[in-house]
């Protein structure tokens, strides 16, 4: 396996990480940009660089400087709408730390790099001191994306069952950090 280093996204890293990011929109998710769900993909720094409580990490390969993945954090916790109430209440901004757009280029999977990157958000946001949580949600045909989610926290709603109408087929986790 290539020399994977995984760190803090510096600026010389967004464009590859923009990459990674909307390969997945278009390839895993089949939705393509959608301005309303995928600014932060656009503008990462804005999002994940520049706010203190907020991180970006990328997994690059030192062989040829390529982005293999991305994971970053927020304090945004889920919203209602679309989410279910009871879950924007249980997850609130502020205190819930959101983990996102948690990808790996094809020809880099299977290599442990997205549990790589989870550990090192969560070592983020044990340090931050202010999160009481840690959140995120997948969508189950994502590849991989459930296995390693189930590995790493718990179902706290699955839409496609818990939600009437199937909801938007959303699955959400929490994930034990303390």
């Amino acid at each position: 396996m290539h020399d994977i280093t995984i760190r803090q996204a510096a600026a010389e890293d967004l464009d590859g990480a923009r990459v990674v990011m909307l390969d997945a929109v278009y390839r895993d998710f089949g939705t393509g940009y959608v301005p309303g769900w995928h600014t932060d993909i656009i503008d990462p720094s804005s999002f994940y660089v520049v706010p203190p409580r907020h991180t970006l990490l990328v997994a690059v390969d030192e062989r040829d400087g390529t982005v293999a993945a991305t994971a970053a954090l927020d304090a945004r916790g889920p919203a209602h709408p679309p989410n279910p109430r009871w879950l924007a209440e249980r997850f609130p901004s502020g205190e819930t730390a959101q983990l996102r757009r948690v990808y790996v280029r094809p020809e880099y999977r299977r290599r442990g790099l997205a549990r790589r990157l989870v550990e090192g958000l969560l070592d983020f946001a044990r340090a931050d001191g202010g999160y009481r949580s840690v959140y995120l949600h997948t969508y189950p045909h994502s590849p991989g994306a459930m296995g390693l989610w189930r590995t790493l926290g718990k179902v706290v709603c699955d839409e496609r069952e818990d939600v009437p109408g199937g909801g938007s087929g959303v699955v959400h986790f929490e994930i034990p950090f303390a």
